[in-house]
């Protein structure tokens, strides 16, 4: 992948970043323009990746991140931040910055926890929901909901876009560096 073709893939993502940790939401328009711009470069004569790609790599991006949505685990700026992601960089790729940006999120996570003293309890609670998760069937989807819901452990949701940006770059730049040996 051409470092120079992907700039607005790194600018949209640092931008929602920025936004993300302000306002602790991504606005519809910056999600929205880069899933869409990133299915238009697709057409492009230079493009990398055909558009049935990139077409692909939405749809993963924002299936990942639609199920931790529907247990309101995530936000859904975050679903189309991870939908633009994937237009931009296609299937394999979305896959390692979510499972990166799950990484890197659940580190900030357990270092805020920890800083705030409430290490014990979010350990608890994550416990509790992974429960609730596995037997959603028996419980209900609402039931899983509010457990969820009612088990936060820190004052302020993670800026989800953060370890996004982060992941992008790891991903970008790793196989910059991968494709260069």
């Amino acid at each position: 992948m051409h470092l120079l073709a992907i700039i607005p893939l790194l600018l949209f993502s640092a931008i929602a970043a920025m936004i993300d940790v302000r306002h602790r939401r991504i606005p519809n328009w910056l999600s929205l323009t880069l899933a869409f711009s990133g299915l238009a470069q697709s057409f492009l004569p230079a493009s990398q990746m055909s558009p049935g790609l990139a077409a692909l790599g939405a749809l993963i991006g924002f299936t990942l991140c639609f199920i931790p949505f529907a247990f309101g685990a995530m936000g859904g700026g975050d679903v189309k931040l991870m939908a633009g992601v994937g237009a931009w960089l296609g299937p394999w790729p979305v896959l390692g910055v979510f499972a990166v940006a799950a990484i890197i999120g659940m580190m900030i996570v357990l270092v805020q926890a920890l800083v705030e003293g409430r290490l014990n309890r979010l350990l608890r609670n994550t416990a509790l929901v992974t429960v609730n998760m596995i037997h959603v069937r028996q419980v209900g989807m609402e039931h899983t909901k509010a457990t969820g819901q009612s088990c936060r452990s820190v004052d302020k949701p993670l800026p989800y876009a953060v370890p996004v940006f982060v992941a992008v770059l790891a991903v970008v730049f790793g196989s910059q560096l991968i494709g260069s040996v």
